[in-house]
């Protein structure tokens, strides 16, 4: 609600309410209907914050640019952590420029995504009984909710 003023100081809250772009999606919030051009933006960390623009426009062009710098700022991810024991980890993301040119990108998002849905089928065809409180149904969900998450 305040209006930017290139003049003034960023003050330690501002920084510290900065939300961090890395590895966000910006979309239209079509499953939000209480107030319209609303757009929701997930960041890495799996919080959602929505937005309300003036107009449809200028909804389209804040996730145009959204997607835009978060893309430039979302180098490929680091492998996951590796244990000797069977635990799910997620991935590092790091918060640095990518190095790759936006059809590398491209290729290297849409590579993601197919192994991001083969991991998905791959775990749904090993499923963990649903009545079970342990670690493993734990582990099950966590995994499976990142799966979809990505």
């Amino acid at each position: 609600q305040d209006e930017y003023k290139p003049d003034k100081d960023l003050s330690e809250v501002d920084l510290k309410n900065a939300i961090r772009v890395h590895h966000a999606l910006a979309t239209k919030a079509s499953d939000y209907s209480k107030k319209s051009n609303v757009l929701k933006l997930k960041t890495a960390d799996w919080r959602v914050f929505l937005f309300q623009a003036p107009s449809k426009e200028e909804m389209l062009s804040w996730i145009l640019r959204i997607n835009l710098v978060a893309a430039i700022f979302s180098a490929p991810a680091f492998p996951a952590a590796i244990c000797s024991m069977k635990k799910f980890c997620r991935p590092l993301l790091p918060s640095s420029m990518t190095k790759l040119c936006q059809e590398e990108q491209l290729r290297s998002h849409e590579n993601k995504m197919k192994q991001i849905a083969h991991e998905l089928a791959e775990h749904r065809s090993h499923p963990v009984e649903k009545s079970l409180k342990s670690k493993e149904a734990e582990e099950y969900r966590l995994k499976e909710h990142y799966l979809i998450f990505e």
